[in-house]
Formats: structure tokens, sequence, C-alpha cells
């Protein structure tokens, strides 16, 4: 069991949701209250990372992320270190992959919402703040659950593109399903068949947490309509 990458991991998940969720919430919101011109394509683009090959993605992110791209000489410029091959590009990798899983389940959230009780907030004098902090998010909490859920889990078990973008450091980008790679490599079978437990027993329990949760938002919202 290689704990070291199984923190990493942890870590890298951890980071992930930090950062996309508290984004998830304001883009959700706005796609599920708002009509623009070109809101189909923003939901397509948004969409793209479920349809293509991670290592497709992966390569994309390596060429704009890279010493030679304009974001790679910039922030190598600044911060005296590159994004490629190191923790801080797959933290901006996972965000960007992990987009569908947290946006969805929010945006859908946020649809079941009725409007007459942001109307009736309104009418009582509450400020559009207050409308979002205390009367919305309220109501679509389990969306979010089901957002931070479904997002760490996948950065957990993330392969394609971690692999493009950081390759294979130990202690920076090695993650466990790359550490479940190089055990399978070596014929350790013992080690990946653990590692492989983990992340099966994890998967297992997020996906019986998320349907739990989508039964919850679902008759709550059908008790607030009655």
């Amino acid at each position: 069991m290689d704990w070291q990458a199984l923190w990493l991991s942890i870590k890298l998940s951890a980071f992930t949701v930090l950062f996309l969720i508290p984004l998830a919430i304001l883009v959700g919101r706005g796609l599920a209250y708002y009509q623009f011109r070109g809101k189909s394509w923003l939901e397509a683009i948004i969409l793209v990372p479920l349809v293509l090959p991670p290592t497709v993605i992966g390569y994309y992110l390596l060429v704009g992320l890279g010493n030679q791209s304009v974001i790679g000489q910039y922030v190598e410029q600044i911060f005296g270190q590159q994004l490629v091959f190191h923790f801080s590009g797959l933290v901006i990798a996972s965000v960007l992959v992990n987009v569908p899983f947290a946006v969805q389940p929010i945006q859908r959230a946020y649809e079941m919402v009725p409007i007459d009780i942001r109307d009736a907030a309104a009418c009582c004098g509450m400020s559009r703040l207050r409308i979002f902090l205390k009367v919305e998010l309220p109501m679509v909490w389990p969306g979010v659950l089901t957002a931070l859920v479904l997002c760490f889990s996948h950065v957990l078990g993330e392969f394609g593109v971690v692999l493009m973008l950081g390759g294979n450091i130990a202690g920076e980008t090695k993650t466990i399903s790359i550490a479940i790679y190089d055990s399978v490599q070596a014929f350790d079978f013992d080690s990946a068949s653990m590692m492989s437990l983990v992340l099966l027993l994890f998967a297992v329990s997020a996906l019986a947490l998320t349907t739990s949760m989508s039964r919850r938002l679902g008759g709550h919202n059908g008790h607030s309509q009655r």
C-alpha cells in the first residue's frame, strides 16, 4: 500500500473541491435562473470533460500550461515554478476536468427551488445576499453535497489527466491511481489489489451517499411545493 500516494490523492481531491464548489455554486445558480444568448453552448462546454478522453484533455492542458505557453511562462516568471509536473498544475487540471461533476448537480438543485419562495423572501425585505445565504443555499445543500462527493471521488481515481500533466513523481504528482498502475507493471498484485479495494469501497460509498442525497433533494422540494 502506497500511503504517500493515497495521501497525495486525498490532498488533491480536497484542494479541488475547495476551489471548485464555490465557483460551481455561482455558475449553477446562474444557469438555473437566467436565460441568455449562448447558454446552450456554455452548457455544452461544461459537459465536454464527460465525453472527451482524459488523455486528450491532458494533452491540451499540457500544451496550455506548459513552459512554451503564455500561462506557463507567466506563472514561472511570477512564482518561479512551472505548472506541469507539479502539484499546483494537477489542482488546476482537476478543477477544469471536474466542472461538470460540480455544476450539474448544483444547477439541477437550483432549478427545483420554487420561484415564489424567492419572491416571498424579497417581499419580506430580504436582500439578494440574504436570500442567497438564508433561503437558497439551505434548499440546495443536498445538490452541493452531491457535487462535493462526486468531485472528491472522481479526483481520487483520476488517471489519464494526472499522468499526462503530472507524470509520475513520488510525493509530488504520483497519485494512488498512478501507484496502482506502477504496482501492476511491477507485478506487485498484492499492493495493486489493496489500493484498488480502497478506491472501490470509496466509490461505492460515494455513489450510495449521492443517491441518498438526490432522493432527499427530491423529497424536500416535493414537500416545499405542496
